[in-house]
Protein backbone atom coordinates (compact mmCIF):
# COMPACT_ATOMS: atom_id res chain seq x y z
CA UNK A 1 0.00 0.00 0.00
CA UNK A 2 1.50 3.49 -0.74
CA UNK A 3 2.11 5.52 1.58
CA UNK A 4 -0.32 8.39 2.36
CA UNK A 5 2.18 10.92 3.24
CA UNK A 6 2.54 11.21 -1.05
CA UNK A 7 -0.29 13.02 -0.97
CA UNK A 8 0.65 15.67 1.60
CA UNK A 9 2.81 18.71 -0.22
CA UNK A 10 6.12 19.16 -0.15
CA UNK A 11 6.16 21.85 2.36
CA UNK A 12 4.77 19.66 5.02
CA UNK A 13 6.87 16.74 4.17
CA UNK A 14 9.89 19.03 5.24
CA UNK A 15 8.39 20.66 7.99
CA UNK A 16 9.89 20.52 10.97
CA UNK A 17 7.09 20.44 14.16
CA UNK A 18 7.98 22.92 16.95
CA UNK A 19 9.30 20.82 20.17
CA UNK A 20 7.08 21.96 22.41
CA UNK A 21 7.71 20.60 26.49
CA UNK A 22 4.33 18.58 25.77
CA UNK A 23 5.56 17.21 22.30
CA UNK A 24 8.93 16.12 24.06
CA UNK A 25 7.37 14.79 27.09
CA UNK A 26 9.31 12.75 29.77
CA UNK A 27 8.72 11.08 32.47
CA UNK A 28 8.92 12.97 36.26
CA UNK A 29 7.47 14.01 39.18
CA UNK A 30 8.30 17.63 39.14
CA UNK A 31 7.89 19.86 36.02
CA UNK A 32 9.64 22.92 34.69
CA UNK A 33 10.10 22.87 31.46
CA UNK A 34 7.44 24.80 29.82
CA UNK A 35 7.62 27.96 31.73
CA UNK A 36 3.72 27.38 32.82
CA UNK A 37 2.61 29.21 36.38
CA UNK A 38 2.59 26.84 39.26
CA UNK A 39 -0.68 27.95 40.43
CA UNK A 40 -4.40 26.64 39.34
CA UNK A 41 -7.88 28.73 39.84
CA UNK A 42 -11.12 27.21 40.70
CA UNK A 43 -13.79 29.35 37.73
CA UNK A 44 -17.66 28.96 37.40
CA UNK A 45 -18.79 28.07 34.29
CA UNK A 46 -22.06 28.87 32.38
CA UNK A 47 -23.22 25.86 30.54
CA UNK A 48 -26.75 27.05 29.90
CA UNK A 49 -25.35 28.58 25.78
CA UNK A 50 -23.37 25.27 24.61
CA UNK A 51 -25.57 24.90 22.21
CA UNK A 52 -24.79 28.07 20.31
CA UNK A 53 -22.12 29.56 18.84
CA UNK A 54 -20.03 31.91 20.91
CA UNK A 55 -19.01 35.49 19.34
CA UNK A 56 -15.90 35.86 17.43
CA UNK A 57 -14.68 38.71 19.78
CA UNK A 58 -16.90 38.34 22.81
CA UNK A 59 -17.46 41.79 23.79
CA UNK A 60 -16.91 41.93 27.86
CA UNK A 61 -13.58 39.54 27.36
CA UNK A 62 -12.33 42.29 24.97
CA UNK A 63 -13.45 45.07 27.25
CA UNK A 64 -11.85 43.69 30.53
CA UNK A 65 -8.70 42.82 28.34
CA UNK A 66 -8.62 46.17 26.84
CA UNK A 67 -8.97 47.91 30.46
CA UNK A 68 -6.34 46.02 31.79
CA UNK A 69 -3.70 46.81 29.22
CA UNK A 70 -4.78 50.34 29.03
CA UNK A 71 -5.74 50.54 25.28
CA UNK A 72 -8.81 50.96 23.08
CA UNK A 73 -11.24 47.48 22.42
CA UNK A 74 -10.76 48.14 18.70
CA UNK A 75 -7.18 48.05 18.86
CA UNK A 76 -7.66 44.59 20.21
CA UNK A 77 -8.19 40.94 19.06
CA UNK A 78 -8.39 37.69 21.01
CA UNK A 79 -7.32 34.42 19.26
CA UNK A 80 -6.74 30.63 20.81
CA UNK A 81 -3.33 31.58 22.58
CA UNK A 82 -0.81 33.63 21.44
CA UNK A 83 0.76 31.35 18.98
CA UNK A 84 -2.33 31.75 16.60
CA UNK A 85 -2.09 35.60 16.36
CA UNK A 86 1.79 34.61 14.71
CA UNK A 87 0.00 32.56 12.61
CA UNK A 88 -2.70 35.10 11.37
CA UNK A 89 -0.26 37.80 11.10
CA UNK A 90 2.25 35.97 9.38
CA UNK A 91 -1.02 34.52 6.67
CA UNK A 92 -1.89 38.48 6.39
CA UNK A 93 1.35 40.19 5.96
CA UNK A 94 3.33 37.57 3.72
CA UNK A 95 3.06 36.16 0.25
CA UNK A 96 4.26 32.68 -0.44
CA UNK A 97 7.89 32.47 -2.11
CA UNK A 98 8.10 36.47 -2.09
CA UNK A 99 7.98 37.87 1.72
CA UNK A 100 9.80 36.75 4.49
CA UNK A 101 10.19 37.26 8.44
CA UNK A 102 12.90 38.46 10.26
CA UNK A 103 13.62 36.38 14.01
CA UNK A 104 17.33 37.14 16.04
CA UNK A 105 18.09 33.43 17.40
CA UNK A 106 17.92 32.11 19.75
CA UNK A 107 14.31 33.31 20.93
CA UNK A 108 10.77 31.24 20.42
CA UNK A 109 11.05 28.53 18.06
CA UNK A 110 7.33 29.19 17.06
CA UNK A 111 7.96 31.97 14.62
CA UNK A 112 10.11 30.16 12.43
CA UNK A 113 7.91 27.08 12.72
CA UNK A 114 4.57 29.07 11.47
CA UNK A 115 6.64 30.91 8.84
CA UNK A 116 8.04 27.43 7.63
CA UNK A 117 3.80 26.12 7.50
CA UNK A 118 3.25 28.61 5.77
CA UNK A 119 5.91 28.73 2.49
CA UNK A 120 7.74 31.82 4.13
CA UNK A 121 11.33 32.34 4.50
CA UNK A 122 12.77 33.13 7.68
CA UNK A 123 15.65 35.47 7.77
CA UNK A 124 17.73 35.40 10.88
CA UNK A 125 20.19 38.67 12.15
CA UNK A 126 22.01 37.26 15.26
CA UNK A 127 21.90 39.59 18.09
CA UNK A 128 24.42 41.89 19.51
CA UNK A 129 26.67 40.21 22.58
CA UNK A 130 24.32 40.84 25.36
CA UNK A 131 21.24 39.49 23.37
CA UNK A 132 19.75 42.67 22.59
CA UNK A 133 18.26 42.61 19.35
CA UNK A 134 20.95 44.24 16.86
CA UNK A 135 18.84 47.41 15.44
CA UNK A 136 21.16 48.66 12.80
CA UNK A 137 21.44 45.01 11.35
CA UNK A 138 17.63 44.64 11.34
CA UNK A 139 17.37 48.14 9.36
CA UNK A 140 19.39 47.15 6.97
CA UNK A 141 18.21 43.77 6.58
CA UNK A 142 14.92 45.08 5.88
CA UNK A 143 16.15 47.12 3.32
CA UNK A 144 17.97 44.49 1.55
CA UNK A 145 15.23 41.92 1.71
CA UNK A 146 11.48 41.43 1.76
CA UNK A 147 10.95 41.25 5.11
CA UNK A 148 7.34 41.63 6.20
CA UNK A 149 7.69 40.96 9.86
CA UNK A 150 9.70 41.31 12.49
CA UNK A 151 9.70 38.92 15.42
CA UNK A 152 11.16 40.33 18.71
CA UNK A 153 10.15 38.19 21.44
CA UNK A 154 10.57 40.64 24.99
CA UNK A 155 11.02 39.23 27.48
CA UNK A 156 13.12 37.00 25.44
CA UNK A 157 12.29 33.47 25.34
CA UNK A 158 14.92 31.21 26.49
CA UNK A 159 17.61 34.37 27.42
CA UNK A 160 15.21 36.12 29.49
CA UNK A 161 15.98 39.77 28.37
CA UNK A 162 13.78 42.68 27.66
CA UNK A 163 14.26 44.90 24.29
CA UNK A 164 15.47 48.70 25.86
CA UNK A 165 13.10 51.09 24.15
CA UNK A 166 15.42 53.42 22.45
CA UNK A 167 16.23 49.55 20.86
CA UNK A 168 12.67 49.03 19.84
CA UNK A 169 12.30 52.56 18.85
CA UNK A 170 15.27 52.74 16.18
CA UNK A 171 13.92 49.50 14.54
CA UNK A 172 10.11 50.82 14.42
CA UNK A 173 11.63 53.94 12.85
CA UNK A 174 13.84 52.40 10.10
CA UNK A 175 11.00 49.69 9.04
CA UNK A 176 8.15 52.13 8.95
CA UNK A 177 6.26 51.37 5.77
CA UNK A 178 8.36 48.64 5.11
CA UNK A 179 7.33 46.11 7.59
CA UNK A 180 5.03 45.21 10.32
CA UNK A 181 7.14 44.60 13.91
CA UNK A 182 5.87 41.92 16.50
CA UNK A 183 6.81 42.57 19.96
CA UNK A 184 5.80 39.33 21.46
CA UNK A 185 5.22 40.20 25.64
CA UNK A 186 4.40 36.60 26.65
CA UNK A 187 5.68 37.08 29.68
CA UNK A 188 5.86 40.90 30.22
CA UNK A 189 3.31 40.25 33.52
CA UNK A 190 6.47 39.23 35.08
CA UNK A 191 8.04 42.55 34.46
CA UNK A 192 5.03 45.40 33.89
CA UNK A 193 7.51 48.30 33.58
CA UNK A 194 8.69 47.04 30.69
CA UNK A 195 6.00 46.65 28.13
CA UNK A 196 6.21 48.91 24.80
CA UNK A 197 2.19 48.98 24.44
CA UNK A 198 2.41 53.16 24.66
CA UNK A 199 4.65 52.95 22.03
CA UNK A 200 1.95 51.05 19.90
CA UNK A 201 0.00 54.42 19.91
CA UNK A 202 3.18 56.09 18.39
CA UNK A 203 4.25 53.60 15.82
CA UNK A 204 1.18 51.83 13.54
CA UNK A 205 3.54 49.32 12.32
CA UNK A 206 3.90 48.04 16.34
CA UNK A 207 1.88 45.11 16.88
CA UNK A 208 2.34 43.56 20.92
CA UNK A 209 0.85 40.07 21.46
CA UNK A 210 0.13 38.97 24.53
CA UNK A 211 -1.27 35.81 26.64
CA UNK A 212 -2.90 34.79 29.63
CA UNK A 213 -0.66 31.30 29.55
CA UNK A 214 2.06 32.22 31.78
CA UNK A 215 1.18 34.90 34.94
CA UNK A 216 -2.38 34.18 34.86
CA UNK A 217 -1.75 30.44 34.70
CA UNK A 218 -4.41 29.24 31.95
CA UNK A 219 -2.02 27.53 29.70
CA UNK A 220 -4.98 25.42 29.69
CA UNK A 221 -7.63 26.98 27.89
CA UNK A 222 -5.55 28.70 25.19
CA UNK A 223 -6.37 32.76 25.53
CA UNK A 224 -4.23 35.04 23.93
CA UNK A 225 -4.17 39.14 22.66
CA UNK A 226 -3.06 40.97 19.96
CA UNK A 227 -2.60 45.10 20.56
CA UNK A 228 -2.19 46.76 16.95
CA UNK A 229 -3.77 49.66 15.39
CA UNK A 230 -7.30 49.29 14.15
CA UNK A 231 -6.54 48.38 10.70
CA UNK A 232 -4.06 45.78 11.52
CA UNK A 233 -7.02 44.40 13.94
CA UNK A 234 -9.40 44.65 10.72
CA UNK A 235 -6.98 42.70 8.23
CA UNK A 236 -6.52 39.95 10.82
CA UNK A 237 -10.35 39.52 11.56
CA UNK A 238 -10.77 38.97 7.87
CA UNK A 239 -8.89 35.50 8.08
CA UNK A 240 -9.48 34.16 11.35
CA UNK A 241 -11.67 31.23 12.39
CA UNK A 242 -15.60 32.55 12.77
CA UNK A 243 -15.72 31.05 16.58
CA UNK A 244 -11.69 31.27 17.73
CA UNK A 245 -12.95 31.33 21.95
CA UNK A 246 -15.03 29.40 23.07
CA UNK A 247 -17.91 30.12 25.82
CA UNK A 248 -16.14 28.22 28.29
CA UNK A 249 -12.89 30.11 27.47
CA UNK A 250 -14.55 33.30 27.39
CA UNK A 251 -15.80 32.79 30.54
CA UNK A 252 -12.68 31.98 32.48
CA UNK A 253 -10.76 34.03 30.89
CA UNK A 254 -13.10 37.19 31.97
CA UNK A 255 -13.01 36.34 35.37
CA UNK A 256 -9.20 36.06 35.37
CA UNK A 257 -9.86 39.64 34.16
CA UNK A 258 -11.62 40.75 36.66
CA UNK A 259 -10.72 42.95 39.29
CA UNK A 260 -10.42 40.38 41.79
CA UNK A 261 -8.17 37.83 39.29
CA UNK A 262 -6.47 40.64 38.69
CA UNK A 263 -5.11 41.37 42.26
CA UNK A 264 -4.67 37.84 42.57
CA UNK A 265 -2.95 37.40 39.31
CA UNK A 266 -0.31 40.24 40.90
CA UNK A 267 0.22 38.63 44.27
CA UNK A 268 1.06 35.54 42.51
CA UNK A 269 3.75 37.25 40.31
CA UNK A 270 4.85 38.67 43.19
CA UNK A 271 5.39 35.25 44.90
CA UNK A 272 6.76 34.02 41.72
CA UNK A 273 9.48 37.03 41.45
CA UNK A 274 10.52 36.57 44.92
CA UNK A 275 11.11 32.73 44.34
CA UNK A 276 13.15 33.56 40.58
CA UNK A 277 15.49 36.05 43.11
CA UNK A 278 16.01 33.42 46.11
CA UNK A 279 16.96 30.38 43.53
CA UNK A 280 19.12 33.00 41.59
CA UNK A 281 21.58 33.81 44.33
CA UNK A 282 21.25 29.78 45.61
CA UNK A 283 22.42 29.25 41.56
CA UNK A 284 25.31 31.29 41.94
CA UNK A 285 26.85 29.32 44.68
CA UNK A 286 27.05 26.21 43.11
CA UNK A 287 29.93 24.63 41.71
CA UNK A 288 28.43 23.52 38.64
CA UNK A 289 27.28 27.03 37.40
CA UNK A 290 29.34 29.22 35.32
CA UNK A 291 26.82 31.56 34.15
CA UNK A 292 23.19 33.15 34.75
CA UNK A 293 21.38 35.11 32.09
CA UNK A 294 19.25 37.76 32.86
CA UNK A 295 15.67 36.48 34.24
CA UNK A 296 12.82 39.08 33.50
CA UNK A 297 9.99 36.50 32.97
CA UNK A 298 9.04 33.35 34.93
CA UNK A 299 12.31 30.84 34.37
CA UNK A 300 16.24 31.35 34.57
CA UNK A 301 18.52 30.09 31.66
CA UNK A 302 21.49 29.07 33.17
CA UNK A 303 24.74 28.03 31.76
CA UNK A 304 26.23 24.98 33.44
CA UNK A 305 29.85 23.03 33.05
CA UNK A 306 28.24 20.64 31.38
CA UNK A 307 24.36 21.21 30.27
CA UNK A 308 23.62 18.02 28.88
CA UNK A 309 24.48 16.09 31.87
CA UNK A 310 22.84 17.96 34.60
CA UNK A 311 19.63 18.13 31.76
CA UNK A 312 20.20 14.17 32.17
CA UNK A 313 21.05 13.67 36.15
CA UNK A 314 18.13 15.97 37.17
CA UNK A 315 15.60 13.94 34.61
CA UNK A 316 17.41 10.55 35.93
CA UNK A 317 16.01 12.32 39.63
CA UNK A 318 12.07 12.94 38.26
CA UNK A 319 13.08 16.84 37.29
CA UNK A 320 12.42 17.90 34.22
CA UNK A 321 14.08 20.91 32.58
CA UNK A 322 14.36 22.62 29.13
CA UNK A 323 17.98 21.85 27.56
CA UNK A 324 18.72 24.16 25.01
CA UNK A 325 22.45 23.71 24.71
CA UNK A 326 22.03 22.70 20.61
CA UNK A 327 20.59 26.38 20.13
CA UNK A 328 23.12 29.34 18.96
CA UNK A 329 25.50 31.16 21.39
CA UNK A 330 23.64 29.37 24.23
CA UNK A 331 25.68 25.63 24.37
CA UNK A 332 25.48 23.83 28.16
CA UNK A 333 22.38 26.19 28.89
CA UNK A 334 19.52 24.51 30.49
CA UNK A 335 16.59 26.63 31.53
CA UNK A 336 14.33 26.33 34.89
CA UNK A 337 10.77 27.22 35.18
CA UNK A 338 10.35 28.98 38.26
CA UNK A 339 7.80 26.79 40.32
CA UNK A 340 6.88 26.28 43.95
CA UNK A 341 8.94 27.11 47.07
CA UNK A 342 9.67 23.63 47.65
CA UNK A 343 9.83 23.16 43.83
CA UNK A 344 12.79 24.61 43.68
CA UNK A 345 14.35 24.07 47.02
CA UNK A 346 14.25 20.37 45.71
CA UNK A 347 16.18 21.58 42.35
CA UNK A 348 19.02 23.42 43.95
CA UNK A 349 19.51 20.58 46.37
CA UNK A 350 20.29 18.66 43.44
CA UNK A 351 22.14 20.71 42.00
CA UNK A 352 24.14 21.03 44.46
CA UNK A 353 25.05 17.59 44.35
CA UNK A 354 26.19 17.62 41.07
Amino acid sequence: MKSLSNLATERVKKLVPYQSARRIGGKGRIFLNANESPYSSAFDIDTSLYNRYPDCQPPELMKRFAAYAGVNTDNCLVSRGSDEAIELLIRTFCEEGRDKVLICPPTYGMYKVSADANGIETLEVPPLPDFTPDAEAIVKAVEAEPVKIVFICTPNNPTGNTVPEDVLERILQGTDGKAIVVADEAYIDFCPERTVIALQKKYRNLVVTRTLSKAFGLAGIRCGFTIADSEIIQLLLKIIEPYPVSFPVAQIAEQALSGDGISMVRERVGTINKTKQEVIGKLKGLKCVSGIFEACGNFVLVRFKNGNEVFNKMAEKGIILRNWGDKPRISDCVRLTIGTDDEMREVIEELGKL
